[in-house]
């Protein structure tokens, strides 16, 4: 299975509204398109969502990584495709989307050429895979109104909210009391994208305990380089506390374990790619901490591949992957996927974009 094209190009992909986390508004995806083509005309497809605050990089500049991979992945053996993944890693550090998008196509590619599921090459078979829905930074009114509409009682079926914060406490407390009661019955999750100190942290769950609202999980409510005050946090805390930008590689998890930061570990393939995704959860199930999934701004093409990693592993505790479903429209037709289930097939991760944006 040698490789005889790698083409990478952008892709953007407008917003069904404005999203707003402790980050920053997103009102469109900036992502990228990367297509790797065998010799045998088999072609694999992956997707990068670059964000500048998280990923460290720009839309144009993980274009340019992917075109550049070219040359290194040119006459290459899909067959050694651990080793082709750890070759472009060690090219290109720190180019995280870029290489989510070439390590999906790669392994897509070898998949699609076998026959065989993504899931597969992860241990598990395609099925299907329940995300959560997010609710953005909006006025309490607005996540009321968002959470009854997914969860509450004639909504779409969701069970597991996650609501962003890491602005405002009082407001922030506000906004997830809201969602609480447009949604009485659903599972909250909550995350501060980094936004706040620890105090604030600890401040802000003492408020929501007073208005008698529980949390399934708090994810990365401080700084991803302040592993001392997510530990603080997690020490205090009544609630899960998640450890998600502390963590882009096998390394970081090793870290946060060490610190004893997180009772989770929040694993991102935009974050790691799939191969380190797999070591990650081995890191967590060794250290008998909890696992997450989470995705970026992501069309169907990133969140089933990554739907495909959590199908094959199979140690998932959460999954937020939901990206597609804040798009205005989706690179294939996904209206049948507006409810929390991810119906997955192979061969590879099973999606061809339907056109070139």
């Amino acid at each position: 299975m040698p490789v005889a094209e790698v083409r990478a190009d952008p892709l953007n992909l407008e917003l069904d509204a404005p999203f707003e986390i402790a980050l920053g508004t997103r009102h469109e995806a900036r992502n990228l398109l990367v297509e790797v083509e065998t010799e045998a005309g088999v072609v694999g497809y992956g997707e990068g969502s670059p964000l500048p605050p998280v990923t460290g990089e720009t839309q144009g500049a993980a274009v340019e990584v992917a075109r550049a991979a070219a040359d290194l992945l040119a006459g290459r053996d899909l067959a050694d495709y651990r080793a082709v993944c750890e070759d472009l890693r060690a090219a290109f550090p720190g180019a995280n989307s870029a290489l989510f998008a070439l390590e999906t196509a790669v392994l897509d590619a070898y998949c699609r050429s076998r026959g065989l599921a993504l899931s597969e090459l992860f241990g598990g078979s395609p099925g299907s895979v329940e995300t959560d829905l997010t609710i953005p930074i909006v006025a309490a009114e607005e996540a009321r109104e968002r959470a009854s509409s997914a969860a509450g009682d004639g909504g779409a079926g969701f069970s597991h909210l996650k609501i962003k914060t890491g602005d405002e406490v009082e407001a922030a407390v506000e906004r997830v009391a809201a969602a609480r009661e447009g949604a009485p019955d659903a599972e909250l999750k909550v995350d501060a994208n980094q936004g706040w100190t620890p105090e604030e942290t600890l401040r802000f769950l003492r408020r929501l305990g007073e208005r008698g609202v529980e949390l399934a999980l708090l994810e990365q409510p401080v700084h991803r380089e302040d592993l001392a005050g997510l530990a603080r946090v997690r020490d205090r805390a009544r609630v899960p506390v998640a450890a998600d930008e502390a963590v882009f590689s096998p390394e970081d998890a090793l870290a946060v374990v060490r610190a004893d930061a997180a009772d989770a570990l929040n694993v991102k393939l935009g974050k790691s790619g799939p191969m380190a995704a797999a070591d990650i959860a081995a890191i967590a199930e060794a250290a008998n901490l909890e696992l997450m999934v989470g995705c970026m701004l992501e069309s169907a093409l990133g969140i089933r591949a990554s739907a495909h990693v959590v199908a094959g592993l199979g140690s998932f505790d959460y999954v937020d992957l939901d990206g597609n479903r804040l798009l205005a429209e989706d690179v294939v037709d996904s209206g049948a996927s507006s409810g929390p289930e991810i119906e997955i097939t192979g061969p590879g991760h099973g999606v061809v974009p339907e056109t070139e944006r």
